[in-house]
This record gives structure tokens, C-alpha cells and sequence, in this order.
């Protein structure tokens, strides 16, 4: 029984601890909907979700078929709003529909992830699906498999309106250049020089 005993001091620190607190981070409104056409997505689509968690933006992430599931589609899309969602992902393959259904039935920005699936064209029918929208429905469109950078999108569209996501922002561009500064040096120490970086040592 002694084993299950908890101090006084540990006691004091759970009697003060804010639990409160601890429930509005865990269930915090989510800014970010990330959205896929199938499970088989998810190995690219989570890239989106994970450069949102640098920021420290928590997505909502699930499965929104624009042609299996059309109505979960237009409720989703309708209701993202009020439900307090500020940018949806929208990945999909082959006939990718999805990101632009969605746009057609919301005012958030979307963003577009053209999926090299199983049984598309080497992915050029899912950038072209999602890139050639009509005029007056725009979708964002990302490279092909760019879920990583929908995320960084996500995230700079946010911090138009918020200081901490535009600073970490920042932190994350400066973490980029010293990532090829050092190339650049690794370069030179290699015997390759020019002109423009004669004072890098």
C-alpha cells in the first residue's frame, strides 16, 4: 500500500495545478481541417499536420470522400466555419475533386494536395483536377505529395492574425537559411569557390 501513497508536497501541487487549464488545451478549437480522400492519403497528408504541430497548431484531420461520402463532403465543407475552422487541406488522387467541391461550398480558404495515388497518371490528373479551377472557385494548389508545405501555408495564412505563429514563422525561415549557409561552407571547404561568397568563411 505504501507504494500508492503520495507525498504532502505532491498533493499541494496537484490541489493548485489548473485542471481547467488542462482540458481547454487538450479539446482547443482546431484552426486547420486536413482532409483526405482515402486512408491510403494519410502517408502524405500527415506531413501537413506535422508542420502545423511546429507552429504549434493543432489540425483536425479525417476522411472526407468527394465521391463515396458527397454528402459528409457538403456538410463538412458547409459547417467548417461555424465551427471554427480558419484553412482547409484538402489532399486527393487521380480524379481529385475534393479540394475543389469543398471551395465550391465554403468561404475558408482551401488548399489543394495533388496525392500520386495507385491509380493515377503519375499524379499529373491530380494537378491538373485541383489546379485548373473555374473562375470565381480558386483552390491554393501545392506541389505534387506537398502536403509539408500546405501546412506552412496553413500556418502563414493564420499568422496574418496571430504574433506567436508569425514568430515562430520567422524562427522557422531563419533555421532554413542557416540550413544552406552551412551547404555553402561545406561547399567551399570542399574547393569550390565565387566571387559573391569571397567573406563566408
Amino acid at each position: 500500500m505504501g507504494n500508492f501513497c503520495l507525498s504532502q508536497s505532491i498533493l499541494i501541487l496537484i490541489s493548485k495545478f489548473d485542471f481547467n487549464l488542462l482540458i481547454e488545451t487538450k479539446y482547443m478549437q482546431p484552426l486547420v481541417g486536413i482532409i483526405m480522400g482515402s486512408e491510403s492519403d494519410l502517408e502524405i497528408m500527415k506531413g501537413a499536420a506535422e508542420m502545423l504541430r511546429q507552429f504549434e497548431v493543432e489540425p483536425e484531420l479525417t476522411i472526407v470522400s468527394a465521391h463515396r461520402t458527397p454528402n459528409r463532403l457538403a456538410e463538412y465543407a458547409k459547417n467548417a466555419k461555424a465551427r471554427g475552422l480558419k484553412v482547409i487541406i484538402a489532399g486527393a488522387g487521380g480524379a481529385a475533386h475534393l479540394p475543389g467541391m469543398v471551395a465550391a461550398q465554403t468561404v475558408l480558404p482551401v488548399i489543394g494536395v495533388p496525392v500520386k495515388s495507385s491509380n493515377s497518371i503519375e499524379g499529373w490528373d491530380s494537378v491538373l483536377s485541383i489546379l485548373q479551377m473555374p473562375y470565381g472557385v480558386p483552390v491554393a494548389t501545392v506541389a505534387l505529395n506537398g502536403a509539408k508545405n500546405a501546412g506552412i501555408l496553413a500556418a502563414q495564412i493564420l499568422a496574418l492574425h496571430d504574433t506567436s505563429i508569425a514568430t515562430k514563422l520567422e524562427a522557422y525561415k531563419e533555421y532554413l537559411d542557416d540550413i544552406v549557409m552551412e551547404s555553402v561552407k561545406n561547399v567551399k571547404k570542399l574547393g569550390y569557390s565565387n566571387a559573391f561568397d569571397k567573406d563566408i568563411i
